[in-house]
């Protein structure tokens, strides 16, 4: 795919300096980008490499005073940096734009795909399944009984979506990741084993909500387990069955929450935090990296930070000082000496 610097202007409400009629076939980074590719600049730290390198179009912000000439055509813009975005979006929605239903791939008589929808070979959508409108399912995907996946909807390689689970619009979901798999449900019994409790639920998951790789959304044992309206969970992550994540909350990788726990909206979660089951946790929660939740947090908009979780500030003080307590022992040991010394004039 090629467009000339005239175009990405238009696309971007921007103004041309140089060549319009350049034309570029790659995005790439300032510092490395050659002949023929896009790049831009919104990072001063960058400003350098604007006089260095070969793309052939470079987009920056309408402020930008020049040192000294640049051999690429200059399109300017108010914020270099979105519009780099759109045009990495546009790029990406034209990569990807695929439709039809490609050979060995299995559906069932009774499932249902929308107009325009993409369905990739080797997969395996099952009986009483609805594949909505403009929706991308690439190969190696499962979908089971009476699943349902919403309008513009997009699974990549390996996703596996159980029985029952509902599916909203503009949700993408990447490879690996299994949804609606049982919730971890055992009874144990006086002989020491572990009896499985069926897990009769499903998953719901809402509009544009993205899921990373590998993660997994366990079915409820009854009822739902239910990912809200434009939750974004990273790689690698473990939702357990009954849990709720509120709308447009985030979490990053390796994190795990226990079962029928509620997080509210707006939360915000780092890399491998763990959280019991049966809690609450606030709206507009922050909750640092490795952190582990053993109790309900009702105050909203709070940092936490730690294991157990602690208020962010009181946490940070307590680090202070864990790293002087070699200085305090050797204080206190001071103070002893002379103590001794007192009492036994």
């Amino acid at each position: 795919m090629q467009f000339s610097a005239h175009q990405i202007a238009t696309l971007v409400n921007g103004s041309v300096e140089g060549n319009p009629d350049v034309m570029v076939e790659q995005l790439a980074k300032i510092e490395d980008a050659s002949s023929g590719s896009l790049s831009f600049l919104s990072n001063p730290k960058y400003e350098q490499y604007l006089y260095t390198t070969k793309a052939s179009v470079i987009i920056v912000n309408e402020d930008l005073k020049l040192d000294r000439p640049v051999a690429g055509t200059i399109v300017r813009v108010k914020n270099a940096y979105l519009a780099f975005s759109t045009l990495l979006e546009l790029y990406n929605k034209m990569r990807l734009d695929k439709t039809g239903i490609e050979e060995r791939a299995f559906i069932h008589p009774s499932a249902k795909i929308g107009k325009n929808a993409y369905v990739g070979a080797f997969a395996y959508i099952d009986k009483g399944a609805v594949i909505g409108d403009n929706c991308k399912i690439y190969p190696h995907v499962y979908i089971g009984d009476n699943a349902k996946i919403g309008n513009d909807s997009t699974l990549f390689p390996g996703v596996s979506v159980y029985f029952d689970c509902n599916i909203g619009e503009r949700v993408i979901i990447h490879s690996g990741t299994v949804v609606g798999s049982d919730g971890f449900g055992f009874a144990p019994q006086e002989n020491g084993t572990y009896t499985k409790i069926s897990q009769i639920g499903n998953v719901i998951i809402e509009d544009d909500v993205e899921i990373g790789a590998n993660s997994v959304i366990d079915r409820a044992t009854m009822g739902s387990t239910i990912i809200r309206k434009g939750v974004k969970l990273d790689n690698l992550i473990q939702v357990a069955h009954n849990v709720e994540i509120g709308k447009n909350t985030v979490i990053a990788a390796q994190s795990g929450i226990s079962g029928s726990t509620k997080i509210g909206e707006n939360a915000v979660i780092g890399g491998q935090v763990g959280i019991v089951g049966h809690i609450s946790i606030a709206n507009g929660s922050q909750i640092q990296a490795k952190s582990g939740v053993n109790r309900t947090i009702a105050e909203e908009g709070k940092k936490w930070s730690g294991a157990p979780a602690a208020a962010f500030n009181a946490q940070m003080r307590s680090q202070v000082v864990y790293s002087r307590l070699p200085e305090l022992e050797r204080r206190l040991e001071e103070l002893e000496q002379l103590l001794t010394k007192e009492l036994s004039k």
